[in-house]
C-alpha cells in the first residue's frame, strides 16, 4: 500500500462512534462466531451495536443470527435488519442461499461503501466489521477508506494459525491502525463427564504471539459445542437470558476488555514485516 494512501482523511461514518475491524489471518478460526458473540455481549451491555458483515464470500452472519429475508430501503438508503439488539448488513441477506459470489475487486470495494455509507446505521456505540480473512482486497479497501478506531485479530493456538495472524496484525500495524488485542478462540476442549482440559491445538501461543507482537491478550474462548449449537440455530449463546450462562461468560468477558481498550488504544505493535 502506498503511503500516501495510508495519510488520506477518511470521512466518518455519520453517528458511528467506534468502527472496529474484527479480523484474522485465514479462515477456519471462529472470528464470525467471535464478531457475532460479542456484538450481542456489547448490546447486552447497554451499548448501541451494529455489526456489518463484511465477508462477502462467505457471509454466515445471517446464518448465525437466524434471518433469512433481505432488509428493506427507504429511498436510496438501505435499513439495516435487527437482532438480539444489534444492527445488522450483510452480503448475505442481499445473495442468500449456497449461490457463490463471482465477484472482482472493483465491485467488492463498491459493495463495501455501499454497506458503509448507504446503510442507515443510526447512532452507533459500536460497528464491528467482520472482514473476510486474510490481509486481500476487501480488507485493504476497507482500511483505506473507512476511520478505523481499532482493530482485533482472532487466532486459534495453532502455529499455522498463529503465523497467519501475526501477517494480520503487521497489517494493521502497515496502515497505521491500532491492535486492540488478539484473542484465542477454540483454545482447549473440557472433556465430557471428567471435565479434563485438551488442548487440542495447542496451548499458551496466543498470549505468546501477543507479548512478541507487542500488542494485548484479550483471553481465551475455549472450543465449546454450544457455541457451535447456537450458530447453527441462529441464537448464539450470547443471546441467552442471564448473566449465569457459562457459555456466553467468555464473550461477556471479551466485550468488557473491548469497551477498556477502545477508551485507551495503544499505537499497535512494531512493524515486523517478515519473508
Amino acid at each position: 500500500m502506498h503511503p500516501q494512501q495510508q495519510d488520506q482523511p477518511k470521512p466518518p461514518i455519520p453517528g458511528v462512534k467506534r468502527l472496529i475491524a474484527i479480523g484474522s489471518g485465514k479462515g477456519g478460526v471462529g472470528k464470525t462466531t467471535v464478531s457475532v458473540n460479542l456484538a450481542i455481549s456489547l448490546a447486552r451491555l447497554g451499548r448501541s451495536v451494529g455489526l456489518l458483515d463484511a465477508d462477502v464470500y462467505g457471509p454466515n452472519v445471517p446464518l448465525m443470527f437466524g434471518i433469512g429475508h433481505a432488509p428493506n430501503a427507504i429511498g436510496e438508503r438501505i435499513q439495516p435488519l435487527e437482532k438480539y439488539g444489534v444492527r445488522l448488513m450483510s452480503m448475505g441477506f442481499l445473495n442468500p442461499g449456497d449461490k457463490p459470489l463471482v465477484w472482482r475487486g472493483p465491485m467488492l470495494h463498491s459493495v463495501i461503501q455501499q454497506f458503509l455509507r448507504g446503510v442507515d446505521w443510526g447512532e452507533l456505540d459500536y460497528l464491528l466489521i467482520d472482514l473476510p480473512p486474510g490481509t486481500g482486497d476487501v480488507a485493504l479497501s476497507l482500511i483505506q477508506t473507512a476511520p478505523l478506531s481499532g482493530a482485533v485479530v482472532v487466532t486459534t493456538p495453532s502455529d499455522v494459525s498463529l503465523e497467519d495472524a501475526r501477517k494480520a496484525i503487521n497489517m494493521f500495524a502497515q496502515v497505521r491502525v491500532p491492535v486492540l488485542g488478539l484473542v484465542e478462540n477454540m483454545s482447549y476442549l473440557i472433556a465430557p463427564g471428567s471435565g479434563e482440559r485438551i488442548d487440542v491445538f495447542g496451548q499458551g501461543g496466543g498470549q505468546r504471539t501477543a507479548e512478541k507482537m507487542q500488542v494485548p491478550f484479550l483471553g481465551e474462548i475455549a472450543l465449546d459445542p454450544q457455541v457451535r449449537i447456537g450458530g447453527d440455530s441462529g441464537m448464539p449463546v450470547s443471546a441467552h437470558i442471564g448473566d449465569e450462562d457459562p457459555h456466553g461468560a467468555p464473550f461477556r468477558a471479551l466485550a468488557k476488555l473491548l469497551e477498556e481498550r477502545t477508551a485507551s488504544p495503544t499505537a499497535g505493535p512494531k512493524i515486523t514485516i517478515e519473508d
